[in-house]
C-alpha cells in the first residue's frame, strides 16, 4: 500500500510541475517540446536534427516539427553540416539564444519557488535519490 500512495504522490507532483512548466511557458508561447529543444541547443550548441532528436527522445519526424516551428519564429536555423553535406545543423539564432536564456531563468525561479518548502538537507536529499532513479530507471530489477 506504501508503494501506491508514493506512486499517487510522485504523480500528483509531477502533475503540478507539469502545470507550472506551462505557466512558466506561457508569456512566450512556446511549447514543453520546444523549451526543451531550446534548453538542448543553448547547452550543446549546433546539434544535427538526428542528434537533436536522440537528445530530445523523440522521433525523428516530431525534432523535424520542433524545428520547423522554432524556425519560422526566428528562434533557430538549419544549414548544411560543414562535415556531411547530406547532413543539417540546427543553431539558435542571436533570439533563440535570449530566449532559452530567459526561459531557463524563469524556470530555475520556479523550481525555486517550488521547492522553498523543503530544507536544504531534504532538498539535497531529494536530489540524489532523484538522481538515482534515473541512473537506474528499472529500480534495481
Amino acid at each position: 500500500m506504501a508503494d501506491e500512495n508514493l506512486l499517487d504522490s510522485f504523480w500528483a507532483v509531477a502533475r503540478q510541475l507539469r502545470r507550472r512548466s506551462r505557466e512558466v511557458l506561457a508569456p512566450w508561447d512556446v511549447s514543453p517540446s520546444q523549451s526543451r529543444a531550446l534548453g538542448m541547443l543553448r547547452r550543446h550548441g549546433q546539434l544535427r536534427l538526428g542528434e537533436l532528436s536522440e537528445r530530445l527522445h523523440i522521433v525523428p519526424r516530431s525534432a523535424t516539427e520542433v524545428v520547423d516551428g522554432l524556425q519560422q519564429r526566428g528562434w533557430c536555423m538549419r544549414e548544411p553540416d560543414p562535415a556531411d553535406r547530406r547532413a543539417t545543423v540546427v543553431s539558435l539564432t542571436e533570439a533563440g539564444r535570449s530566449l532559452a536564456e530567459a526561459i531557463r531563468a524563469a524556470q530555475q525561479e520556479q523550481a525555486r519557488n517550488y521547492f522553498a518548502v523543503l530544507g536544504e538537507g531534504e532538498r539535497a536529499q531529494l536530489a540524489a535519490i532523484l538522481d538515482r532513479l534515473v541512473r537506474d530507471p528499472a529500480g534495481g530489477s
